[in-house]
């Protein structure tokens, strides 16, 4: 059953034992950032803050929401021990079955309208979140809402926002983001992007905001098909645009044309401080509505495990499988190491032809999710793509240091990715690179060196022998 709002997730989550309360007042400068770090690091139970420090009881701060695959599991109504490849599984289905939103005429997010010199995003007890961050910044798990300039498209992603004063936030909008293509469309005009920010979704909205859904789909549309029930949203107050209905707190107003103040750093999902500071695009705030006693959602982004490493982790790797799957080629499996902060995949596959680990990196590179992954790792249909034991092992022994490995020049590339340098986070351009961990067809039977393991080198009746007596040797 599809969750009504993000209370209702929790309260799940506390039945569950996924989410702890801290009664302790906690100081929303660092300390509160500093919680979520560790709970990430420790894939412990999401904090939920319920004293910050300097605000009114009932400003309250959910962090870590979507932290571990328990917590994404429960969100998709699954069950909690769920494995990465049902996730996958998951993904695909859901995706194939959009169900549109229901426009409904009022939510609890109405319950509370600032307008004018009410207006003051510091109202809610926003974190520094990491020591050098550019700012207190207030989208980390949400939605923007923003409309194509001249069709029906509207995009609902997740763009980190950061305040630079009570009314006033600034973004990263990379050209290459969706936000960034449709932002361009305005400029080009002088005209402003309106945009709405909706924190404290019901679950299933804020994952889909980080998926990279192709352009042109909208969003809410693939959300109603993941929560198997339409999702309710309601019109703004300033801006010609939705939000879902029962958002704890959206911010209504434009991106000014053309205008750019700076912005950043921020830790971001490649695991490190990125992005550097720099002039970026202004949000001029029109209007917020908030429920009683808002929840602030926040995301602590950085070293493995995260949101990103789970919700981004899990679609990029499905999205990737389908289409591998569509322009043909033989794919077992598809994983992108959580470990690896989105920057490797790894992919299984039957081998019929010597080439097809190219082909495979650049049908993985000609995606949408898959452009921002920089190194493709290729194993045979033999080596579980999940166990990264056995992918380290292939890496490590199947792959030719010169004939195993293809360098691609020029690629485009996130100017998140920490090895770049200053020129290439500025042309958003690089390398990327595919290791193929596959012996060589046309090499003899017998100079393909045969697997030493348990399964490979003995004979199955041994093993069947072996595995029966084990606890009979006195193994458990």
């Amino acid at each position: 059953m599809a969750f009504y709002d993000l209370r209702q997730f929790i309260d799940k989550l506390k039945e569950t034992g996924d989410v702890v309360y801290i009664n302790q007042e906690v100081d929303w400068n660092l300390e509160a950032g500093a919680i979520m770090r560790r709970c990430n690091e420790t894939s412990a139970p999401a904090p939920f803050f319920q004293r910050l420090k300097s605000y009114p009881q009932g400003y309250r701060l959910f962090g870590s929401p979507m932290a571990t695959f328990r917590r994404l599991a429960i969100a998709m109504d699954m069950e909690p021990d769920t494995p990465y490849q049902s996730f996958l599984e998951e993904f695909k289905k859901r995706t194939k079955n959009p169900i549109k939103p229901i426009l409904v005429s009022d939510g609890p997010c109405k319950e509370n309208k600032l307008f004018g010199e009410d207006i003051d995003v510091l109202k809610f007890p926003v974190p520094l979140i990491h020591e050098g961050d550019g700012g207190r910044y207030i989208g980390t798990w949400h939605i923007s809402a923003t409309k194509d300039l001249g069709t029906e498209w509207v995009n609902w992603g997740m763009y980190r926002l950061m305040i630079h004063d009570k009314n006033t936030l600034g973004g990263l909008m990379v050209p290459t983001q969706h936000i960034g293509m449709i932002l361009n469309k305005y400029e080009a005009m002088n005209k402003p992007m309106e945009i709405a920010v909706a924190i404290g979704t019901e679950p299933v909205t804020a994952i889909i905001g980080t998926c990279g859904v192709p352009t042109g789909i909208n969003e809410m549309d693939i959300i109603g098909g993941f929560r198997r029930a339409p999702l309710e949203v309601v019109r703004c107050e300033t801006v010609d645009l939705v939000v879902p209905a029962t958002s704890e707190i959206v911010i209504e107003g434009e991106v000014l044309p053309n205008q750019r103040k700076d912005e950043g750093p921020f830790g971001e999902y490649t695991g490190y401080q990125a992005g550097g500071r720099g002039p970026r695009p202004v949000v001029k705030v029109r209007a917020i509505t908030h429920r009683n006693d808002p929840i602030l959602t926040s995301s602590n982004m950085g070293a493995p495990i995260e949101e990103s490493d789970i919700c981004m982790n899990v679609a990029w790797a499905s999205d990737i499988w389908m289409q591998l799957l569509n322009a043909g080629f033989p794919i077992t499996g598809v994983c992108i190491p959580v470990e690896s902060s989105g920057t490797i995949v790894v992919v299984a596959t039957k081998k019929p032809y010597n080439s097809i680990a190219n082909g495979i990196a650049a049908s993985v590179w000609s995606t949408k999710n898959g452009k921002h992954i920089p190194r493709v790792v290729v194993v045979e249909e033999d080596v579980d793509p999940y166990d990264l034991k056995q992918v380290i092992f292939a890496l490590g022994t199947k792959c030719h240091p010169v004939r195993g490995t293809t360098v691609f020049d020029n690629m485009p590339h996130s100017p998140l990715i920490p090895f770049l340098d200053m020129k290439e986070k500025t042309y958003f351009s690089s390398a990327n690179v595919v290791y193929d961990c596959t012996w060589p067809l046309d090499w003899d039977t017998e100079n393909v060196p045969k697997l030493a393991s348990f399964k490979a080198i003995y004979p199955k009746e041994m093993q069947e022998r072996v595995l029966l007596n084990w606890k009979n040797y006195g193994f458990k």
